[in-house]
């Protein structure tokens, strides 16, 4: 089993790798497969369904599909000549690819949302349609946004893509038992066997420049949201919080007697200061979700910030064992929270972070795993319930509370000797359970828990 590092830490946008990004991709696929084709197009049309349509307007996902079928992709993203698209487009009522010339698309008529019909696949569907001169469809795809930015059709699915396996690599663990007894037996860490996975796969970005740019844009991000203050967009009129805190942490530092849990705030305000950021459309990296996209990086920015000794030159270590640790929740069970509550996304992130924090802490590859059991089995069942479909309440403050049982979860596996009750593959296999039984106004419906509870707006 493989999934590269870059596979799971995506440059991108908010507010969701799911039903932000997700989409944008399905409709640069939808737009190739148009080129492939025979026929001559004159018009576009797209529906969303399951919880792409009860959250797709808090999640922006029709402006992202509209966008994607505009020629617009997450990676390069550039959101002032995005603005002047869709002015144009309400106006004219057309959009012009690059390679199919003009196209019919009235985004009141043709972005269509279905809350009647899910699609049989996911809980994230979605059909884009191509139709001729008539307006009859004459091309259509189903597409299935399934996490972390990672999309597939109907037929990838059916036939098992997303669970492919890909080339043979040289540490080809399926589960946390195959990566610890292959780490025994090689003598490598864990982030040394997935170096040596990626360079298998010869990789096309280089491994070292390539992390160093995610951690660059994640922490840019932390950097950008530390400094911004104002109302978040979408309604709710949630207020900015991160630079507040940041400046009264930074007003405090160096005075005697400050309470040891103030900590705490530091890891949360690198969190928040994300998640604020995504919230509101900016540049973030999936780890392994928008959703849940600040834990991670304010677990290292606590790191090289907070902890003695600590060097950036090891912030591609805890990339690459988070990266694992990530493979694994991804293949045995989902990084989805449509599809499994946000246990999948933010619980993962902690048990990615935790895992990356004890390997570049001295921690063995036993200790990593403990690390990462621990931070994710306190997650389980926690489910996604974003009030008025915003990535914004309760998703901000879990990030950092996420990154503080991270941290918490490292220590105490660093404190042991690696052996523990419940391995890693049991709690993981465990979040799939409880995802499937979970009820699905839970499952980023936002049609129960706190989305129904408090006022929205």
């Amino acid at each position: 089993m493989f999934l590269s590092v870059f596979d799971m830490f995506k440059v991108g946008i908010g507010p969701s790798s799911s039903h932000t990004m997700g989409p944008m991709v399905a409709a640069a696929r939808f737009l190739d497969l148009m080129r492939a084709s025979p026929f001559e197009f004159h018009g576009l049309r797209a529906s969303l369904h399951g919880s792409l349509a009860f959250t797709g307007v808090g999640h922006a996902t029709d402006r992202a599909t509209i966008l994607g079928l505009g020629g617009f992709v997450a990676h390069d993203y550039d959101d002032a000549k995005a603005t002047a698209f869709l002015a144009e487009l309400d106006k004219t009522h057309t959009m012009q690819p690059e390679g199919l010339g003009a196209l019919h698309f009235d985004p009141k008529a043709d972005m269509i949302f279905d809350y009647d019909h899910a699609l049989p696949g996911h809980s994230n569907g979605m059909i884009l349609m191509a139709t001729d001169a008539q307006g009859d469809v004459i091309l259509k795809q189903v597409y299935y946004s399934i996490g972390g930015g990672f999309v597939v059709t109907e037929e990838e699915l059916a036939q098992g893509k997303a669970t492919d396996e890909g080339d043979p690599v040289p540490f080809p663990f399926k589960s946390a038992a195959e990566m610890l007894e292959m780490a025994k037996s090689s003598g490598k860490s864990i982030a040394g066997m997935k170096r040596a996975n990626e360079i298998a796969r010869g990789c096309e970005v280089s491994l070292a420049k390539g992390t160093a740019r995610i951690w660059q844009v994640m922490n840019d991000c932390i950097n950008r949201g530390l400094e911004r203050d104002g109302i978040l967009p979408g309604g709710l009129k949630v207020r900015r919080r991160a630079k507040g805190i940041y400046d009264a942490l930074m007003a405090e530092r160096g005075m005697n007697l400050t309470a040891p849990h103030t900590i705490n705030d530091w890891m949360s305000v690198y969190a928040m200061a994300v998640n604020e950021e995504n919230a509101a459309g900016g540049q973030v990296v999936t780890a392994p979700t928008n959703g849940a996209a600040g834990t991670l990086p304010a677990v290292i920015r606590y790191y090289l910030d907070h902890v003695p000794g600590a060097s950036e030159s090891h912030v591609e270590d805890f990339l690459l064992t988070a990266a694992a640790i990530a493979g694994l929740v991804k293949f045995n069970a989902s990084i989805s929270g449509a599809e499994a509550g946000c246990q999948a996304e933010v619980g993962s992130a902690a048990a990615m972070s935790a895992a990356g924090l004890c390997a570049v802490m001295g921690g063995t590859p036993e200790q990593v795993e403990n690390a990462a059991e621990i931070a994710l089995e306190h997650h389980l069942g926690m489910t996604c319930d974003p009030v008025k479909g915003l990535v914004q309440v309760p998703c901000i403050e879990r990030n950092g509370l996420a990154a503080i049982k991270a941290v918490s979860a490292a220590s105490l596996a660093l404190r042991g000797d690696g052996q523990h009750f419940v391995p890693l593959d049991a709690c993981i296999e465990t979040m799939r359970q409880t995802g499937a039984d979970m009820h699905d106004k839970y499952k980023e419906t936002s049609l129960g828990g706190l989305a129904v509870n408090v006022p929205n707006c």
